[in-house]
């Protein structure tokens, strides 16, 4: 009977550590962190733009090559887009990790304004660090998954050229790449811990071409049709068009191009718009008004006009299913606790930020309540991956509270230690949740349930806001 009782006492307590990864996970995390910091902050260094991540590509592929993952690169014909995939079956967990960074933000890692390289790229949206968190959470699942003989499989979707008219994720969806996918769990950096979901404003950004005839401004300028002119006509409606539109919308504009010298009539003109909406319905309403605006330009200033879709994003699907398991585990790990030494930086560099109603330091080190959101003014390529499979994410603080993001700002907190701690929250955060997945994927049912009905049924087919138009490999070398 001894014996017997013990027998199951084993039992027992192996299932007890299967069903509990907790400390496995976290322990590799701790463990490995300054690995990771090394990693992150190699990438940060690099700061490559969208569609041009060619080494911070090759290294993400190399840890987890290194680590038994199976890599697919240049999935949905980008070159550094790729998948790496462990186990087998389902059901199928995806990962998502960015990568890129931004334009005119290159900092170092201090509480003043001093760049690396003047002009340089900067990872002001913490990329280096989504792109890192998101290899070591699936790492850490692959390592549990061995030691218990968990069935099931991770994929590790390394996707580019988030920022700007990049939009890589719409391309990867449109490609089928996430079709087999079950559920999708990613985080980004921000000034605060939260895992309560929120929509965001669908998006669509497009050039648009104005040719019109060059002569001497002022000698023959009845010659002359300005496509400066045209460019400005369209600008003068759109901002009129302003007064009509929801107060959710957004319309932006930038004249790339304008002509060469003031003495002679521009023949070329160039100007970008990007438009947002809450609805992809709301979204396509706003752009055939803008392509009225553009056409009436044309013709009034005796131009013609052509216009190329950069890229177009989906609203994001918020999924409670989901978000309530990351704010479980998101809760379990807590928030990032400062060091006297990132206290003071925190306090110096909170000093070169123009608003004063700003969150206190120590919000760092808590976790927002649960609670639905509403909508988000910003856009995301995300919005399309959660439009195809249940979707859920978090922001961690790896930016002093109060720190916007796309700002030399927040480029200095991701190159230090602030944002490596909130980092391996993150990465703590998505493993314990792709854990309890794989552990329980009856919770699959509901979050796809969920998703069916915020669809509208299932009838739903998804349809890129890019059109069929490639990827725009090289929208940042323009």
């Amino acid at each position: 009977m001894r014996y017997l009782i013990l027998f199951y006492s084993v039992l027992i307590s192996g299932i007890v550590s299967a069903q509990s990864p907790g400390n496995m996970i976290v322990k590799y995390l701790d463990d490995q962190k300054s690995h990771y910091e090394n990693m992150a902050a190699t990438i940060w260094k690099w700061a490559e733009p969208g569609y041009l991540e060619l080494k911070t590509t090759e290294l993400m592929q190399a840890e987890l090559s290194k680590a038994g993952f199976t890599i697919e690169k240049g999935i949905a014909d980008i070159p550094t887009a790729f998948v790496a995939s462990f186990g087998s079956g389902k059901p199928v967990i995806g990962i998502l990790a960015e990568m890129d960074a931004l334009p005119g933000l290159s900092q170092q890692p201090i509480a003043q304004r001093l760049a690396l390289e003047e002009g340089g790229y900067g990872h002001g949206c913490g990329h280096n660090l989504f792109g890192t968190g998101s290899i070591a959470a699936a790492i850490a699942n692959k390592n549990w998954m061995v030691a218990n003989n968990i069935k099931g499989t991770i994929k590790l979707y390394g996707t580019p050229a988030e920022e700007g008219a990049g939009g890589g994720k719409t391309y990867l969806v449109r490609a089928g790449i996430f079709n087999d996918v079950d559920a999708v769990l990613h985080w980004h950096p921000g000034d605060n811990n939260s895992a309560s979901p929120s929509s965001s404003l669908a998006y669509k950004v497009a050039l648009f071409r104005f040719k019109g005839q060059a002569a001497h401004a002022a000698a023959a300028p009845e010659k002359g049709r300005s496509a400066l002119d045209g460019v400005e006509a369209m600008n003068f409606m759109v901002n009129l068009m302003r007064e009509h539109v929801s107060q959710e919308t957004r319309i932006h504009y930038v004249i790339k191009k304008g002509g060469l010298t003031s003495n002679i009539v521009p023949d070329f003109a160039e100007v970008e718009y990007t438009i947002r909406n809450p609805t992809v319905a709301g979204l396509n309403d706003i752009w055939d008004r803008l392509l009225k605006t553009a056409d009436a330009a044309a013709m009034g200033t005796g131009t013609t006009v052509s216009h190329e879709v950069m890229t177009g994003l989906y609203n994001v699907l918020p999924n409670e299913t989901l978000a309530k398991l990351m704010q479980k585990n998101l809760e379990t790990v807590g928030g990032v606790n400062y060091d006297a030494g990132e206290k003071a930086f925190a306090e110096e560099i909170r000093k070169t930020v123009s608003s004063t109603n700003l969150p206190p330091i120590q919000s760092a080190s808590e976790v927002k309540p649960y609670a639905l959101n509403g909508l988000t003014s910003a856009s995301t390529d995300v919005g399309d991956v959660s439009w195809v499979v249940p979707t859920a994410g978090l922001s961690t603080a790896t930016w002093v509270p109060g720190i916007p993001a796309h700002s030399w700002q927040a480029v200095a907190c991701d190159g230090m230690s602030i944002g490596y701690k909130g980092m391996m929250v993150a990465a703590k955060t998505i493993a314990l949740s792709v854990a309890d997945i794989l552990h329980n994927p009856e919770v699959l049912k509901q979050a796809s349930a969920e998703l069916r009905q915020a669809r509208g049924g299932d009838n739903f087919q998804y349809r890129s806001l890019a059109g069929d138009r490639k990827a725009p490999l090289d929208y940042r070398k323009q």
